[in-house]
């Protein structure tokens, strides 16, 4: 898998952005953070060694992991990058947005019914953003959808926003402030996922973990190792 990063920089939009990795990194860094610029890897899936080879190779692409594709401040960059997902066939760009109510300004106009190498994640955190983001996020013309909830940050509903969604990825949150992550509401997801048959994926624990009944300080570096350990991930055909 690759990352392409066309642009960086991000302003906080909802709860789930309280202690953004992303702000974080660039404070140690002394990088403003709402300053959103282009990057060197701008033209990265147009890129080509001395044999005319892709540099970036074939398979799945993360899109934008450290800003939103759908930011406003890209509007006049996302055309040029449309081009370039057009043109990669080979590989399936897959972006998450916090953003959703801006995804039908935001896509080209050979769109139709949505590309079929692209992924769109639409990101949630508790009730009322799952309910606000999901409702629109239903009608929007996808092929390919799928749910983030992390940092999920209390228990959620998302049995009736389940159909035409191909994964629902749950995680907690980083850091030494973080809210806690109950173990709870991460099975009882699971279980709406089963119920729809829809593919489910526990990506990290919390950093404040609570399993039956019981606190849990985790490192970082073991948050998506303890998540895997606990082994509830649930694909539909297997």
């Amino acid at each position: 898998m690759a990352m392409w990063n066309p642009w960086r920089g991000c302003h906080k939009c909802s709860e789930g952005c309280l202690y953004c990795y992303i702000h974080k990194g660039d404070a140690k860094r002394g990088i403003n953070t709402a300053e959103i610029v282009k990057t060197k890897d701008f033209t990265k899936p147009m890129e080509k060694k001395k044999n005319g080879e892709y540099k970036m190779k074939s398979g799945i692409v993360y899109l934008c992991f450290s800003t939103d594709f759908l930011i406003k401040e890209a509007d006049c960059w996302r055309g040029d990058c449309w081009q370039m997902i057009r043109q990669r066939q080979d590989c399936t760009f897959l972006f998450l947005t916090k953003r959703i109510e801006r995804f039908m300004d935001c896509i080209p106009d050979d769109w139709g019914n949505g590309y079929e190498n692209v992924v769109v994640c639409c990101t949630i955190e508790n009730q009322k953003n799952a309910d606000d983001r999901l409702g629109i996020f239903k009608e929007l013309p996808i092929k390919h959808k799928c749910i983030t909830a992390q940092p999920l940050i209390e228990a959620v509903s998302l049995e009736k926003h389940l159909d035409g969604i191909e994964l629902v990825v749950v995680g907690g949150e980083s850091d030494r402030n973080a809210r806690p992550l109950e173990y709870a509401w991460v099975l009882d997801i699971r279980e709406q996922c089963i119920q729809k048959k829809v593919n489910f994926e526990f990506r990290q624990c919390g950093t404040h973990f609570i399993k039956d009944g019981k606190n849990y300080t985790i490192q970082t570096k073991d948050l998506m190792r303890q998540a895997k350990l606990a082994n509830i991930d649930y694909h539909v055909n297997e």
